[in-house]
């Protein structure tokens, strides 16, 4: 078997780290998720701000959109609308919630399994938008997913009280 670029292994392990394994950072994206009830996603922290599930629609589209970009993947949409901010559910419940954070689990696994495929001369390459190469994308989107962690830790404690 062909010895994975370090460079591959080292991004597999940051998008790992900033997802659902043990992140030295705090709570991980998946980790912050950890015991929120539909109720808890839902609330707000004031007026227009975003509530947790609002955090996990975006998160799940970002996955999705970096991944069909390093696929070069034109086929296909994001399965919830609209883009980038999805709306949560008109009617929302315990069932939907589940779902849409197997949503996110999916849309990393898949992102994964592209980054585990590429080919390391890939990783050098600009992605379709010439704005960054593939692995500052595949870099982004473990931030991204730290950025957002760390929101939804705060939209959680913010929100504790409003019952």
């Amino acid at each position: 078997m062909a010895r994975r670029d370090p460079r591959t292994t080292l991004l597999l392990q940051v998008m790992d780290g900033a997802f659902d394994r043990h992140g030295w950072q705090g709570p991980t994206l998946r980790g912050a998720l950890r015991g929120v009830s539909a109720k808890q996603a839902l609330r707000r922290p004031g007026p227009g701000r975003h509530c947790v599930w609002d955090f996990v629609l975006h998160t799940a589209y970002w996955k999705y959109v970096v991944r069909r970009r390093l696929a070069d993947d034109a086929r296909g949409s994001f399965p919830r609308s609209p883009s980038n901010w999805p709306s949560v559910p008109r009617m929302p419940d315990e069932k939907q919630w589940r779902a849409d954070v197997r949503l996110l689990v999916q849309e990393h696994q898949a992102l994964r399994k592209v980054v585990e495929q590429m080919a390391p001369a890939m990783l050098d390459r600009w992605s379709p938008k010439k704005e960054w190469r593939n692995a500052e994308e595949i870099f982004g989107i473990a931030a991204h997913d730290l950025y957002h962690a760390g929101q939804i830790s705060l939209t959680k404690r913010l929100t504790a009280s409003k019952r």
